[in-house]
């Protein structure tokens, strides 16, 4: 499932506005199955797990049931309302904790066999920061993964409309001029090696979208629901005519005109030695 805009991210230039609507209810509907589904070949009975910003954490107690009643996983997440109803949801789950906590902030006296993140390393602008962090959290010989897009390699067939084509690159520019990387996903593995880590695994998990199956439409129709937010309008990278010009082309498109929609997503796994 794409998960575009559904947080508060703090970057050092600005705060980041990606709650959007029914953003927990979008969070309670993934499953480690299908929104993190390569991470299964890295999960065993007894791992001690961290997973950055888990949401409401319902791939993390996923994750939990596998590691199993001899594991332990920990999930963190800087919005508050999303730790609070992940905390009632998944209540029954022992071996699984949800904390409030930006991750920079995070401190644990056991470390990590394993640390994953999924679809968040996209928003965050201190990313060197980040790694660091994970480093000091890891076990020797601790593994890390993490799950992120390429968004300068979408794939759209046929060619959207030019007001939302002007509306994406709008976006790819507002969030590279907060400090995000647009093709997180595809550089990790130079920044894992720039920090270190070796052994590096890339498992591809592409999200490809067809019209002609009824229940994509919605995912076809994410880039409206991005486009829904003011928030680039009001730091003037658009104006809110273009916006809306942009959400209506956009839906005939994808209600009359799309092929398809391909997301380039992969897996990134590294030991730290």
């Amino acid at each position: 499932m794409c998960q575009i805009c559904q947080a508060v991210t703090v970057t050092e230039n600005k705060v980041i506005d990606r709650t959007g609507q029914n953003a927990s209810s979008i969070f309670n509907q993934r499953s480690l199955e299908q929104d993190y589904r390569t991470l299964k070949s890295a999960l065993k009975p007894g791992l001690r797990v961290l997973d950055i910003g888990c949401g409401t954490g319902s791939i993390t107690k996923d994750i939990a049931h596998l590691v199993g009643p001899t594991g332990y996983v920990i999930g963190v997440d800087n919005t508050e309302s999303f730790i609070d109803e992940g905390k009632s949801l998944f209540s029954e789950v022992d071996n699984l904790e949800l904390i409030h906590m930006d991750i920079l902030d995070f401190e644990s006296d056991e470390k990590f066999d394993l640390i994953v993140s999924a679809r968040t390393f996209q928003w965050i602008s201190t990313l060197d920061k980040a790694i660091e962090k994970i480093k000091s959290l890891l076990k020797p010989n601790g593994q890390v993964s993490i799950l992120d897009y390429n968004h300068e390699a979408i794939n759209w067939t046929p060619k959207i409309p030019a007001s939302m084509q002007n509306f994406y690159n709008m976006f790819l520019m507002w969030r590279k001029d907060a400090g995000m990387n647009n093709r997180i996903g595809f550089d990790l593995i130079d920044i894992f090696e720039e920090h270190g880590f070796s052994e590096i695994e890339i498992f591809n998990a592409d999200e490809h979208y067809e019209r002609m199956f009824p229940a994509h439409l919605e995912k076809l129709k994410v880039w409206s629901k991005v486009a829904s937010s003011k928030q680039m309008v009001e730091e003037g990278y658009i104006s809110d005519e273009d916006r809306l010009q942009a959400i209506a082309d956009y839906n005939n498109w994808a209600e009359h005109d799309a092929t398809s929609m391909t997301m380039k997503l992969r897996e990134v796994r590294a030991i730290l030695n």
